[in-house]
């Protein structure tokens, strides 16, 4: 099995499409793909890929910012890995290169969300070494009040 880990460049940013459209099946997909490119194009963003035999199965988008409780930090946001790929160990292997990844551009921690259901995932961040310090809320402001 032939691994590979890099960061995306902008232009080939809607190949994640596929991956992030399963993990997010409430925002129509004209908004993502508008999202996505508007995203690329960000100084402080960039998308992490994990390719298996050269075919797309894990993806994360990283946001770097400086904190004042914690220094230069990186928010890792949409992680996902195809489901026929998991438990194969491929998400440690591509958490440990990107603590690499980051820790090369200066960064003090990494921050990341969980939707409260995703229990599995939680186990994997804990058993990674992740502490939970605090909820993530937030506040939809549109008029429509729908969160997509």
């Amino acid at each position: 099995m032939k691994i590979d880990f890099t960061i995306i460049k902008s232009e080939k940013i809607l190949e994640i499409l596929p991956l992030l459209s399963v993990l997010n099946t409430k925002t129509p997909i004209e908004i993502l793909e508008k999202r996505v490119l508007e995203m690329a194009e960000l100084p402080n963003y960039e998308c992490a890929t994990l390719y298996v035999n050269n075919e797309l199965v894990g993806i994360t988008g990283l946001w770097y910012s400086t904190r004042h409780y914690i220094g230069k930090t990186v928010e890792a946001d949409h992680v996902f890995i195809k489901t026929a790929f998991r438990g194969q160990k491929l998400g440690k292997k591509f958490f440990d290169w990107i603590h690499t990844h980051v820790q090369h551009k200066g960064c003090e921690a990494i921050e990341l969300n969980s939707y409260t259901n995703n229990t599995k995932s939680h186990k994997f961040f804990y058993n990674e070494g992740y502490k939970v310090y605090g909820f993530h809320f937030l506040k939809v402001v549109r008029k429509d009040n729908n969160f997509y």
